[in-house]
């Protein structure tokens, strides 16, 4: 095990979310995602350590535009058919935050890789 020096953001969609989800490709009843389906694609983002509340709110409210563009762009990528007022009401209303202040890497063999991540690589990713 690895102790990172990094703190953790656990980003869930709401509901509102599963509804805009939904509403780009109309469906009839059962096909429709449900909350639950879409909570299994959550995602985690390392973070500097943050050691208060204060200084936790100030980096999201920071950096929170590139994560709802993360999230919507999982989603869609034509970006026309986001909605329209990308702000800090609707990253509130589309997606749940929980903070971790420890980042532990349980892998102790492999090293860790760092690559930038851009949007190519997600929608190769996404294709395979």
């Amino acid at each position: 095990m690895k102790l990172l020096n990094r703190s953790a953001l656990s980003v869930r969609p709401t509901q509102h979310f599963v509804d805009w989800i939904n509403a780009l490709e109309p469906t009839m009843g059962d096909d429709d995602l449900t909350l639950a389906d879409v909570d299994r694609e959550s995602t985690v983002y390392l973070i500097p350590e943050m050691d208060t509340p204060e200084a936790l709110e100030a980096f999201v409210r920071e950096r929170y535009l590139e994560v709802l563009e993360n999230e919507l762009r999982a989603w869609e990528e034509d970006e026309r058919q986001w909605p329209e007022a990308l702000n800090w009401e609707l990253f509130q209303r589309f997606l749940q935050v929980e903070h971790s202040y420890l980042a532990i890497d349980l892998d102790g063999e492999a090293a860790l890789e760092i690559s930038e991540v851009d949007d190519e690589l997600l929608a190769d990713l996404e294709q395979d």
